[in-house]
């Protein structure tokens, strides 16, 4: 093991760890030891793949490829594989993830710990509808298959559950038989949120992929005003004749990255609204046909983009808000932001379909708003206003994006947390798994 200075995806915080990488499924077991947490490839935003009191277990070199079935698309393989890893093997068979986050470096394990989510949840769901089954290595040494037949409880509290039940060392999941690797979009522009929400509402009935950006300077009259993307798998016909030749493109490594931390003055309202400029142009004017890396993954063509935060990082407060008085909170909660002096770089709407089985999974029913905020004085006040009227709105926060949030709001947001716990108590009773994230939402008590 070796020490190392660790962050996710916001690097904040940065905290000292004992990091383990195992090159096998078996050597992970002797790696074990009191508070361990997996991590993948480093894309939660916060703490959650941290551990300043024991070991992180890196999986990215445990990513091979155990089976394939060529007739019903469905893919054994171990959780240190990437998504874009995937995406490189498989797309050109006419094969691809059947739910993805908005980047593809992220891994199935991580999949599964977050239950991760992405522009079609409100046909598709999250990543846990995708699974068939895992194997887990619990805190005793036993490996489990787990699935919604067998050691169902485990199965389902995996699902958004941080890592804190075990480690999962294989999954079975189902690919997307696609034609072609693009996509047809359609760009609806909105003058205020009202607009917005009216579209997102109309094209969701539609497309079964949506996203939308908003302007995060513009108030007044135009608050909310944005641009929403929707979209859908093209058909080998419907590709202009150009791209027929190699409907099944995948994309090349971006040779564009941010190869430092920049510094911290260049984050001020000049350099939002340059780009809320750049982001409303490109969002208005995408072409009707867009190949999977514009569609699903626009900023994965900037390396280490998480740079352009600098030194103090960022963090992506994500919360959800039921559909019923959803539009009355979502413009209560843009207008605080809007007004607290902490200017956001990202703003992304989504509405959300069911709340799945998985007890601490994020989504359910209602609008999803993304921010992205540098770490900077006075954030965690606003944070705490936020995680409030989140709350009263009945509301939640998704675990991982969040560097912020308390026990007691975290619990309140949670209602099936209890039967989390008794899971957890189940199947690790000594708490071998933890992380800084579990200890400070109190998933863990130590």
């Amino acid at each position: 093991m070796i020490e190392r200075v660790l962050s996710g995806w916001g690097n904040h915080p940065r905290l000292r760890c004992r990091v383990a990488t195992p090159e096998r499924r078996p050597h992970v077991a002797r790696m074990l030891e009191r508070h361990t947490i997996a991590r993948g490839l480093g894309r939660s935003y916060g703490d959650a793949a941290l551990n300043d009191r024991g070991v992180v277990l890196e999986t990215r070199r445990l990513d091979r490829y155990l089976a394939f079935d060529e007739t019903t698309g469905t893919l054994t393989c171990e959780a240190g594989t990437s998504l874009a890893q995937i995406i490189e093997d498989f797309a050109p068979r006419g094969f691809f993830p059947a739910i993805t986050p908005g980047t593809k470096f992220v891994t199935v394990g991580g999949c599964i710990a977050n239950d991760v989510h992405g522009k079609a949840h409100h046909v598709d769901g999250c990543f846990s509808q995708c699974v068939e089954s895992m194997e887990v290595l619990l805190a005793d040494g036993r490996i489990v298959r787990a699935s919604r037949e067998e050691h169902p409880d485990l199965f389902w509290a995996s699902f958004g559950g941080m890592g804190l039940l075990g480690v999962v060392l294989t999954a079975t999941l189902r690919l997307r038989r696609i034609e072609t690797t693009y996509f047809r979009q359609l760009a609806v522009p909105a003058k205020n949120l009202d607009e917005l929400l009216d579209a997102l509402e109309q094209y969701d009935a539609r497309f079964p992929y949506s996203v939308a950006w908003i302007d995060s300077l513009a108030t007044g009259r135009s608050l909310g005003r944005g641009v929403l993307t929707v979209g859908d798998h093209a058909s080998l016909d419907e590709l202009p004749p150009s791209k027929r030749g190699d409907p099944l493109a995948v994309a090349a490594p971006s040779p564009i990255s941010v190869p430092f931390e920049l510094p911290s003055f260049t984050l001020n309202t000049f350099t939002v609204r340059l780009l809320n400029f750049a982001l409303g142009g490109v969002q208005a004017k995408g072409a009707p046909i867009a190949h999977y890396e514009k569609f699903f993954y626009p900023l994965d063509f900037v390396g280490e983009w998480n740079r352009g935060y600098g030194r103090r990082g960022f963090t992506q407060y994500q919360f959800v808000v039921p559909l019923g008085d959803g539009r009355r909170w979502v413009r209560r909660i843009l207008e605080r932001i809007t007004t607290s002096g902490q200017a956001p770089f990202l703003n992304v709407l989504k509405r959300f379909g069911k709340e799945s089985e998985a007890m601490l999974s994020f989504p359910f029913e209602g609008y999803t708003f993304a921010i992205d905020f540098p770490v900077r004085a006075g954030l965690s006040e606003l944070l705490r206003d936020l995680d409030a009227m989140v709350l009263d709105a009945g509301g939640r926060v998704y675990l991982g994006k969040d560097a912020f949030l308390d026990a007691a709001t975290f619990r309140r947001m949670y209602p099936r947390l209890d039967r989390w716990r008794a899971i957890k108590a189940t199947y690790d009773p000594d708490e071998l798994f933890s992380s800084a994230l579990s200890r400070r939402v109190g998933l863990t008590s130590a």
